[in-house]
């Protein structure tokens, strides 16, 4: 499996608006296994996005499809920037 915690902050303001689009985007992606979006608690504009998929080919696959494209295409005008991104190697758990 293949997973990807990774943290994007909002232009002041409109991180409501940016995790609406982000959870809009819960359509089928084939090979995703969990899709989680969250506020961070710590930070005004900061929302964290946590993956796993089956594989990172997938995953990859994934940022080709339609309604993927579409979705960038709405958030990246109110995507103020990235934080910290980490990759990883699920074992399982609880929805996995």
């Amino acid at each position: 499996m293949y997973g990807l915690i990774g943290k994007m902050l909002a232009a002041p303001g409109k991180r409501e608006e940016l995790l609406a689009i982000l959870l809009d985007n819960t359509q089928s992606m084939p090979g995703c296994l969990s899709y989680i979006v969250a506020r961070d608690p710590a930070s005004q504009e900061g929302i964290w996005v946590t993956e796993v998929w089956d594989s990172q080919q997938n995953h990859q696959a994934s940022l080709h499809l339609p309604h993927v494209q579409a979705m960038i295409g709405k958030a990246r005008p109110i995507i103020a920037g990235f934080g910290e991104r980490f990759e990883t190697e699920p074992l399982g758990g609880v929805g996995l």
